[in-house]
């Protein structure tokens, strides 16, 4: 009996004096990053493009924070340059970063830096295959096909040769299929744009693949970029159905619409946030948008940071005044500010020098300026180029002889009159008043016939 109370005392002071294990939920990121502009700063942002944190860099340019992770994808931002790296709970990465070379790292060293070298090398073999838009998406759909094909087989097998775990290896090697069948998803609509052929249709059976893919996998959907665009994809084509039956709904209710029958709650909450956060800002209709997706998000946080957004946007509601620039340079000649211009309508067109769309629409623009020259309306296009895009706004305006009032904002996107209209994308059109009220925080475009109906209803 004395035997076995010893044994287990013994067993009971080896369990109490073992050292507890501590549950690592944290990564630590560090290293150098060289190039670095005064005005740059080095981000990291989630799987889901949401800002985390800026990485705080000395003079020289190192940095060193410890993150609070999940196991996934996470993108490191400068002005220059992104680069994908993969975060797990007890990751600790060096990295050498150069801020002006796009999508490469110079050194990856540490702890589960054999993922993210994986991940460098993988997105540089797409980088390569894609780099010239034009001619990739112009191949007929065979080619097209077998070197999106060859691109999975080759990653495939470089991912065989690392020793990375079995369970990321699993995940990683279905995702590389999302990525295949997403390709052939998009060759479609890339290849009509791109050999300017509006009637261009692959065969039914080029996208087969697709037919039998489940689009509830709650894993892949948190793991896989290219598996959310799928399942994003696919109601976008159920919420196409509703308006072709209903050309009174417009896409941004239809798709909120299509979003109410998710059962996964990642899924819903994720694809309805992501499609808000920009849609929300852009829909004519912001009380019914808001409502919409009030009642389909359950995600308290997601559904918080919307509601800023909608507290923002009622600000610029129509009738509102008008946030204002001021002192803008004038590539005339001198500043001008929003009050400069009150008396008449103003037509303002935010762009930049490096945005294909907002290019595409100067000739509709510079027509639009033609028909209305001497009426009571100012055309005002202000560019959010950055400051090192100076000369280029400069040089544009001469070649394209763009009319109109062409001014420079202050601080590229983060401009006060920017931020205060919630733009998160270009091309953006705003109608102003003669009190300088707000007629249409998102005007049509001059593209668009809509416009010369309004200016016709406002009796410009």
């Amino acid at each position: 009996m004395k035997k076995i109370l010893l044994i287990a005392f013994v067993i009971l002071t080896i369990i109490a004096c073992k050292k507890e294990e501590t549950k690592v939920d944290y990564a630590v990121l560090q290293g150098t990053v060289k190039n670095l502009e005064d005005e740059d700063v080095l981000t990291i942002f989630n799987y889901n493009q949401s800002f985390i944190d800026t990485l705080i860099t000395d003079d020289k340019g190192a940095f060193n924070d410890t993150l609070t992770v999940s196991d996934n994808f996470y993108l490191l931002k400068t002005k220059n340059n992104f680069i994908r790296i993969y975060l797990q709970k007890g990751t600790v990465l060096n990295m050498n970063i150069d801020a002006n070379n796009q999508g490469e790292a110079t050194t990856v060293t540490g702890k589960d830096a054999e993922i993210t070298k994986y991940v460098i090398a993988k997105d540089k073999a797409f980088t390569n295959l894609t780099s010239n838009p034009q001619e990739f998406y112009s191949l007929d759909p065979t080619t097209y096909k077998n070197k999106v094909s060859q691109l999975k087989d080759d990653i495939t097998a470089i991912l065989d040769t690392t020793t990375i775990h079995s369970d990321f290896k699993e995940k990683e090697k279905r995702n590389l299929h999302y990525s295949y069948l997403n390709q052939l998803k998009i060759y479609e609509g890339a290849h009509g744009y791109f050999t300017k052929n509006k009637d261009f249709s692959v065969s039914e059976d080029y996208t087969k693949e697709l037919d039998s893919l489940d689009y509830t996998n709650e894993e892949d959907f948190v793991f896989s970029d290219s598996y959310r665009n799928l399942v994003r994809g696919y109601f976008m084509d159920k919420s196409e159905e509703i308006t072709k039956k209903d050309s009174t709904i417009s896409n941004d209710m239809a798709y909120l619409f299509t979003l109410r029958n998710i059962e996964n709650e990642t899924i819903k909450n994720d694809l309805a946030y992501n499609f808000a956060k920009y849609n929300i800002t852009y829909t004519n209709d912001v009380e019914s948008f808001y409502k919409a997706y009030q009642e389909i998000t359950t995600n308290a946080a997601y559904a918080k940071k919307i509601e800023a957004t909608y507290k923002k946007l009622k600000a610029i509601a129509p009738g509102e005044p008008s946030p204002k620039f001021v002192a803008y340079e004038n590539y005339a000649g001198g500043t001008t500010s929003l009050d400069d211009l009150k008396g008449k309508y103003v037509y303002i067109d935010v762009w930049a020098t490096w945005c294909g769309p907002c290019v595409a629409e100067i000739p509709s623009l510079k027509k639009v300026e033609k028909q209305y020259h001497g009426k009571n309306i100012e055309f005002v296009s202000i560019s959010i180029d950055e400051k090192k895009s100076y000369d280029k706004w400069k040089a544009m305006i001469k070649e394209k002889e763009l009319g109109g009032i062409q001014l420079f904002a202050d601080n590229a996107w983060q401009s006060n009159f920017i931020t205060d209209y919630q733009i998160m994308s270009i091309p953006r059109f705003i109608l102003i008043n003669p009190e300088g009220k707000i007629i249409n925080s998102n005007a049509p475009r001059p593209s668009n016939p809509k416009l010369i109906d309004l200016f016709k209803e406002l009796e410009i």
